[in-house]
């Protein structure tokens, strides 16, 4: 499987970002997905997590109420829809997909992405 992400940028405290996360699989409902960041000289960090049929959400306590993860299964994406962007959640954004972790808030994914840079200015 091979991940594309995409949607990355320079934007204002308190801005919107819309990430995607394309997949090459046409089977992705069989992978449960998430996002990772690594902010500049720190270790990769959970993000946000969706389960295999969209049912299940989980999200990192620091962008709860700010982030949106969701999946269109057909499309073969997952988005991170973020909002009220801080100067803190700047870092290269990841995807990950699993179908054997049973902790997904670990970052032991079978398949990342490149990554997409989030700059956010104060």
């Amino acid at each position: 499987v091979q991940l594309q992400a995409s949607g990355g940028g320079l934007v204002q405290a308190g801005g919107s970002l819309r990430l995607s996360c394309a997949a090459s699989t046409r089977t992705l409902s069989r992978y449960d997905m998430a996002w990772f960041r690594q902010p500049p000289g720190k270790e990769r960090e959970f993000v946000a997590t969706i389960s295999w049929d969209g049912k299940n959400t989980y999200y990192a306590d620091s962008v709860k109420g700010r982030f949106t993860i969701s999946r269109d299964n057909t499309r073969s994406t997952v988005n991170l829809q973020m909002n009220s962007l801080k100067p803190e959640d700047t870092a290269l954004y990841l995807c990950g997909a699993t179908r054997t972790l049973a902790d997904l808030t670990l970052g032991g994914y079978e398949y990342w992405g490149q990554g997409t840079l989030v700059t956010v200015s104060s």
